[in-house]
């Protein structure tokens, strides 16, 4: 008798922390699951912000080249009346110098 009880009682030892185990690695494979689940969703946001910052960072250089080819154009066009004058006073001053040569010399 007492051995049948013996290995009753082993019997249900054994029951008990296999079950145990079971609930145990089940509930371990939940938390897993749900680490698993959460660092998915982070990893998800990080690549949408990641994907933010680089159209941001887009548009920012788009603005400084737009902003570098404006001033440019301001400094073409500077450039080009700067140029413009010179040539007219380049002009005024040999159409005096023809003036001076072509009058009679007294």
């Amino acid at each position: 008798m007492r051995s049948r009880l013996l290995i009753v009682l082993t019997a249900l030892a054994v029951g008990a922390t296999i079950t145990g185990c079971g609930k145990e690695s089940s509930t371990a494979a939940d938390a897993a699951k749900k680490a698993a689940t959460e660092a998915a969703d982070k990893a998800k946001e990080a690549a949408a912000k990641a994907g933010e910052a680089a159209k941001a960072a887009t548009q920012e250089a788009a603005k400084d080249v737009a902003t570098g080819a404006k001033d440019a154009a301001t400094a073409t066009t500077d450039a080009a009346a700067k140029a413009a004058d010179a040539t007219k006073d380049a002009a005024a001053k040999a159409v005096e110098a023809a003036k001076e040569a072509a009058a009679p010399k007294k």
